[in-house]
């Protein structure tokens, strides 16, 4: 359900859609890590001006752990 959200969300932020996947790595008992993989141009995009950006970003997925009980750690990364 994360994984389709963000992925279908960035999309729509960026310039180069068909470059963003997501990896979602099952950490911890208390935390998964998303990983965001963007194309270089496009991370300042998903960033965001003072962050506001990703920071809206995590708010949204933080309502799903309210659902499935889980904190979920969120990085954006340039893709290869």
């Amino acid at each position: 359900m994360v994984k389709e959200f963000l992925l279908s969300y960035t999309k729509l932020l960026v310039n180069n859609p068909d470059d963003i996947s997501i990896e979602i790595t099952e950490g911890d008992e208390s935390f998964d890590e998303i990983v965001i993989f963007a194309n270089s141009e496009d991370i300042g995009k998903l960033i965001g001006k003072e962050g506001r950006m990703i920071n809206s970003i995590k708010t949204v997925i933080s309502g799903c752990k309210a659902k499935g009980g889980k904190n979920y750690r969120v990085n954006i990364k340039a893709s290869e």
